[in-house]
């Protein structure tokens, strides 16, 4: 008989990770069982050409597990993603730029998995998220690594945590896989933006918010007034592109104001930034006290390659970051991930950051 640690609850999206996950989970050895998570009403618009968790997804979802021969239901999630969009929108209001796919994975995904799993009987929990699972550690995979994104992961759930994709070493070999067991999509496209907006997400703000999106003025750092714009929702810390304000040299953004809606812009050196303030801590291991600093790799947003700093622990959930070299574009909103060489030691949520010039 199968007992609860040859099982798994894992989350199918009806993309080709999760699907690609469900055979190299069985081919593992595991009994798996497929849930299908439900955003409901919560969903802003109908976004079934891309996303994830749309009707179409949950269709194809319901394919693939038919195909592997597993048990599929549906889990109902719409009053906590609700939430995640909620959150979205206020982080806007407040002049940041929001990461509800890192929210979407802690609140969601991981937190109503492993609730369902206890339900169950069932010990693991699995996604088809690109990372790997080293002795009970998140490590980054090496391709397409989303470790990032799994910094809120409960320290107390890692031991439960299964991630087979991110043993996947080579290029478009998932694919392949679903190709060879002729997945019904496997040649689907990958989810892309953010999966409860459909087109531009101004269009929510514009609904939501309308605040967001009143016009002010364009700043240099001495206040001196060089253009307008249409909403401090349209923009991010570092961004360049639809400032339309000209003046010799390239131009970033490097502050946002709801209060009197005013974005400043400067050259590239006043993006840049000497460290930052983070707060919302998650941490995966021991030791974390207030006073405790230790060197270590630190990403800023999705794209970035990590840049090495001193991480000092400020105080219960808050930390600081001082890089070794200046880093652009630090974005409060954004997730700080914090890296001992492959391994994920944790994160929190970026709230400022130190200057340039210190």
């Amino acid at each position: 008989m199968k007992t609860s640690t040859d099982k798994v609850l894992l989350a199918m999206s009806g993309g080709v990770d999760s699907s690609v996950a469900a055979y190299l989970l069985q081919r593992a050895g595991y009994d798996v069982t497929g849930v299908f998570l439900c955003l409901g009403s919560a969903v802003a618009g109908d976004h079934t050409a891309r996303g994830c968790c749309s009707p179409a997804d949950q269709a194809d979802a319901y394919r693939v597990a038919d195909a592997l021969g597993i048990n599929l239901f549906v889990l109902d999630a719409s009053r906590q993603f609700g939430q995640i969009i909620d959150y979205f929108i206020g982080e806007y209001a407040r002049g940041r730029t929001p990461n509800p796919c890192i929210h979407c994975n802690t609140v969601v995904k991981f937190d109503r998995l492993i609730a369902r799993a206890d339900d169950l009987g069932i010990r693991y929990v699995a996604t088809g998220h690109h990372a790997r699972m080293v002795g009970g550690a998140i490590h980054r995979a090496a391709r397409k690594d989303q470790s990032y994104a799994l910094f809120g992961i409960a320290r107390e759930q890692l031991g439960r945590i299964l991630l087979p994709i991110g043993e996947v070493a080579e290029k478009d070999q998932v694919r392949r896989i679903a190709a060879e067991l002729h997945l019904p999509v496997a040649d689907k496209a990958d989810s892309q933006e953010i999966c409860f907006v459909t087109g531009s997400y101004v269009e929510l703000l514009r609904r939501r918010h309308p605040r967001a999106l009143r016009p002010g003025p364009i700043v240099d750092s001495r206040g001196n007034v060089l253009g307008r714009h249409e909403g401090v929702g349209r923009f991010t810390i570092g961004q360049r592109r639809g400032l339309r304000v000209a003046t010799g040299v390239p131009m970033y953004v490097t502050a946002i104001d709801p209060a009197t809606d005013t974005v400043t812009i400067g050259p590239r050196e006043e993006v840049l930034a000497a460290g930052l303030v983070a707060s919302g801590a998650n941490w995966h291991v021991d030791g974390k006290a207030p006073g405790e600093e230790f060197d270590a790799v630190v990403q800023i947003r999705y794209n970035h390659a990590g840049a090495p700093g001193r991480v000092r622990i400020t105080g219960p959930g808050t930390f600081e970051v001082r890089f070794a070299e200046p880093v652009a574009a630090v974005t409060p909103g954004q997730a700080a991930a914090v890296y001992h060489g492959q391994r994920l030691l944790g994160g929190g949520w970026i709230d400022s950051k130190l200057p340039g010039s210190e």
